[in-house]
């Protein structure tokens, strides 16, 4: 089997660079990376501290006092000693293992979520089995496998912008991977866990061979009534994985830890891949902190969707009270149609100090997703959408 060192060798150390060039720490990096190719107003440390950044999906409080401490206690004299390679990746899996009631055997760590992604592209796409998706979705699977020369296949969403299921089944016939991000970024729709598992048992009729990644980077932000993890199924069946991050709902965007359970034999399939870095592509300090925010319970998580559903309901009535429809969102942001092409309603909202999300495909013309911050933020930032875009409450009229 071809591993992940053997790969590096293969197409070679600038082209293996490129793929881990994206890693750019904390808050706004998603926000960083996009800016690269966007002219700023103004630049320097007054503006990165001024400006309000809406474009990344993270949780804007950050990790919490104890995950925070858990970072600093790693320095100390008992900690693990940054300068030393990792043997913390066992304390993690063993918290991960109580918390949702899995086996060790069944997880596997990444470097966020990202590398998850990145290793069931490489391991389960060929040149003659494809990957499937939606479009427009999280572009990771799908620009990786196109990097590899590897053919994708997009389903374009229904006029309710949920996932066509019938046509993404339909597509998957002889696939090697479909990729299936629920909830779906950049959209922010949720379809529900009956018409998921569903789906997974006719794409297992029509293609049986063909695996299943389910992306939950934002299961701890759904407030759907059919709200259940697919994880129970995936510990049954080899052709399904899921992909779970810290990057989200737990504050962590900036440590980069993901991890995915599955089946044992799924597990090592992905591990073998990444037998030449794997865990070691870990810090120390992100291990740490993951175990810290397993050992809060889920106290930590349910105040965090609590919190986003409020600035969420506030911020979807702004623009409804404006005449703007925005989808169902289950997620830490909204996608709405501002009634203005994205680029322009994105640099009018950045020359007023707030960064909005980038295009996303088709929808481009006058759809906008616009990541939460705290209801602070929001009530600064909706002040601007006023502005930018000249709207005010239909009552108010």
């Amino acid at each position: 089997m071809l591993t992940r060192r053997k790969f590096v060798h293969t197409v070679g150390m600038g082209a293996a660079g490129a793929l881990t060039a994206s890693y750019i720490g904390a808050r706004g990096r998603e926000d960083a990376l996009w800016s690269l190719s966007t002219p700023l107003e103004a630049s320097g440390a007054a503006q990165a501290q001024t400006m309000i950044p809406l474009s990344s999906n993270e949780n804007p409080l950050g990790p919490g006092q104890v995950v925070l401490q858990a970072i600093q206690d790693a320095f100390g004299p008992q900690g693990a000693t940054p300068g030393r390679y990792s043997n913390a990746t066992g304390a993690l899996r063993d918290a991960l293992s109580g918390h949702l009631g899995v086996t060790p055997e069944n997880l596997t760590l990444g470097c966020g979520s990202t590398q998850i992604l990145r290793t069931a592209t490489h391991v389960y796409t060929e040149r003659t089995r494809a990957l499937v998706g939606t479009i427009p979705t999280y572009e990771e699977c799908a620009g990786y496998a196109a990097m590899l020369g590897r053919p994708v296949r997009a389903v374009s969403l229904n006029r309710n912008f949920q996932m066509d299921l019938d046509e993404l089944a339909d597509a998957s016939r002889g696939a090697g991977l479909v990729f299936y991000c629920n909830p779906n970024n950049p959209v922010a729709t949720y379809t529900g866990a009956q018409a998921t598992r569903d789906f997974i048992a006719r794409v297992h009729r029509i293609s049986p061979d063909t695996r299943i990644l389910v992306d939950e980077a934002y299961f701890d932000y759904v407030t759907h009534p059919d709200h259940e993890s697919m994880i129970p199924l995936a510990l049954e069946d080899p052709r399904v994985i899921v992909a779970r991050t810290f990057s989200k709902a737990y504050g962590m965007a900036g440590l980069r830890l993901g991890y995915a359970v599955a089946h044992p034999d799924a597990i090592r399939t992905l591990s073998a891949w990444d037998s030449g870095s794997g865990t070691s592509s870990l810090n120390v300090l992100a291990l740490h902190a993951g175990v810290a925010a397993i050992g809060q319970g889920t106290a930590f998580t349910d105040a965090e969707r609590a919190r986003n559903k409020a600035v969420r309901d506030f911020t979807v009535k702004w623009f409804a009270d404006r005449g703007m429809r925005s989808t169902e969102s289950h997620t830490n942001f909204i996608f709405t149609n501002t009634g203005m092409p994205a680029r322009q309603f994105r640099d009018g909202c950045l020359a007023k100090g707030v960064r909005v999300g980038r295009d996303f495909p088709p929808f481009q013309n006058e759809w906008c997703r616009i990541s939460l911050g705290t209801m602070e933020e929001m009530t600064k930032a909706v002040a601007v959408f006023g502005e930018v875009l000249g709207k005010v409450a239909v009552a108010a009229a």
